[in-house]
């Protein structure tokens, strides 16, 4: 696989080269249709002069001239009428004029052979070196015709000033190549960090810090790589302490039913602890179909993007079902309990909501001691819905707070192995309260007792 420095060295050595291209195709164009004319022009006068000075000074030496005029920077090609040929200055590298052209310009016409030369594309027309890209002129010379072919000596034209100037563009190109390179390294390097890190993280390796200190747009894809990073590193240390909480929950009543189930089978056992014992595996029993039930609900509210199946419902109703459930336990722990509900015509899950209301009056109803009051308000407001629930039960620290809607975590565990917790039910609220793009505060003291508040937009 090539690498990205390479492919980018390769498109700006190809970018430069098809410049160049474009460049030369486009200058030649230009001459061809705008400048040729013009050059050919401009040689035809010099020639005429050159000729018009030679026939009114028939007495200088005309090879001396023509000398003095090839080393002015012009090449020279001259025919008489006996097909006698006499060249000055450097030679022509292709001679390809035609006889017929030169007898025409004896008879005393003129050769337009700059602007006559043939438009091709990558023909450089002004540099061709031919001898048919001149102009000629006819004069005579001591009673004798003669046919002037002449061009400018390009070589001979290029000066200091070309040179510098030729100079500088080369100088420019290499710069601008080994910048563009360096360029290209600074910013292939944080991208060849990010390789590193992105493979560190497909093998689940989430630590490190990346060292991209930029504010350009590698610098934000570094900042999200980062984020996304650490969020993942808590995802995956999220996930092992899931999988440990729920083989931990599911190891400990397994236990519990392997362990009495095996007294059980002691033919000698008392009806007392035979019944004792059936207890226990009832209870862990039911324990582990609630932990069950739970982990499904929560596989659910995971998986699916929109799980909710919206429609109108009562809420108030819905509130006073779940209140009716749990009667018996209000009355077998001689709890007092408050209720204000709003008439609330609700669009929402019903079937989710259920279980919030289920999980905050359960927990109410567990962590509240005997002769305790529960209080539960319903409040319609002008965009949203309050559900508060009240309890004067045994309350929670404050260092608990912000973790208590955390899967599987337990305030405190030696108080919620006798009340059979799993640790989910607030997470399940937490999670159906904001599918329903709502929220829930919790508000506790130690001793006093603990108020959940969730706020659920009416739509």
């Amino acid at each position: 696989m090539r690498s990205l420095y390479g492919k980018f060295l390769t498109f700006t050595l190809g970018i430069m080269i098809t410049s160049a291209v474009i460049a030369f195709l486009v200058v030649n164009t230009y001459y061809h249709q705008q400048l040729k004319g013009q050059n050919d022009t401009k040689n035809m006068n010099i020639a005429l002069s050159i000729a018009s000075y030679i026939e009114s000074d028939e007495h200088g030496d005309l090879r001396n001239y023509f000398k003095t005029q090839a080393d002015a920077g012009y090449k020279i090609f001259v025919a008489d009428e006996q097909g006698k040929v006499m060249e000055f200055g450097a030679p022509f590298r292709v001679e390809n004029l035609d006889k017929q052209s030169i007898q025409e310009v004896l008879d005393g016409k003129l050769y337009h052979g700059m602007r006559d030369l043939k438009t091709e594309t990558f023909m450089t027309g002004f540099f061709s070196d031919e001898l048919a890209n001149t102009v000629g002129v006819p004069f005579t010379y001591e009673g004798t015709t003669y046919a002037l072919f002449m061009r400018p000596d390009i070589k001979l034209l290029f000066t200091e000033v070309h040179y510098l100037l030729g100079g500088m563009v080369i100088v420019m190109a290499i710069v601008s190549l080994l910048s563009m390179l360096i360029v290209a390294k600074k910013l292939i390097e944080p991208i060849t960090k990010l390789t590193v890190a992105a493979k560190k993280v497909g093998e689940e390796r989430f630590s490190g810090t990346l060292d991209i200190n930029r504010q350009d747009e590698i610098g934000q894809l570094a900042q999200s790589f980062q984020r996304m990073t650490e969020r993942l590193s808590e995802n995956d240390r999220m996930r092992k302490e899931f999988i440990s909480d729920v083989s931990h929950d599911f190891q400990t009543p397994l236990l519990n039913i392997k362990g009495f189930a095996e007294l059980l089978v002691d033919e000698e056992l008392s009806p007392d602890k035979r019944s004792s014992y059936a207890k226990v595996i009832q209870s862990e029993t039911e324990r582990l179909s609630s932990l069950t039930k739970q982990l499904l609900l929560l596989t659910s509210l995971d998986q699916l993007e929109s799980p909710l199946r919206r429609r109108a419902f009562r809420l108030d109703e819905q509130v006073k079902e779940i209140v009716r459930k749990f009667r018996w336990l209000l009355e077998e722990k001689q709890l007092s309990l408050s209720m204000e509900l709003d008439e609330v015509e609700f669009t929402g899950d019903p079937s989710f909501l259920e279980k919030v209301w289920e999980n905050l009056l359960s927990n109410a109803l567990k962590y509240t001691q005997s002769d305790g009051e529960i209080d539960i308000r319903l409040t319609s407001k002008l965009d949203t819905v309050e559900v508060r629930i009240r309890d004067t039960g045994m309350g929670i620290a404050e260092e608990h707070l912000s973790r208590l809607f955390d899967r599987f975590y337990r305030v405190d565990h030696s108080r919620t192995r006798d009340i059979e917790g799993t640790g989910l039910g607030l997470s399940i609220v937490h999670q159906v309260v904001q599918l329903h793009k709502g929220s829930v505060k919790v508000e506790s003291e130690e001793g006093v007792g603990t108020t959940f508040t969730v706020t659920l937009p009416n739509l």
